[in-house]
């Protein structure tokens, strides 16, 4: 199992769609609004590390109202 933070950046005034859009995703775990640079926090979880990229390539990125994303893999400490 590989979890993954997706800081995602939404254009304005297409924040409901695009929400709409990423609640549908099966790996997406949980979802925050935050403050700064980026617009939303999405928590993943995939089976691996090219499960994880395809999602973010293919079906995030693509989501109008998507500008940008930064990918966080994380680890136990």
């Amino acid at each position: 199992m590989v979890t993954g933070l997706v800081l995602v950046k939404l254009l304005p005034g297409k924040e409901k769609q695009t929400l709409g859009r990423l609640k549908a995703l099966n790996s997406v775990v949980h979802m925050s609004a935050v403050f700064g640079r980026w617009d939303l926090v999405l928590d993943m979880e995939t089976e691996d590390l090219p499960m994880l990229s395809n999602i973010v390539v293919q079906q995030i990125r693509c989501i109008p109202g998507v500008l940008s994303t930064e990918t966080l893999v994380t680890t136990s400490l």
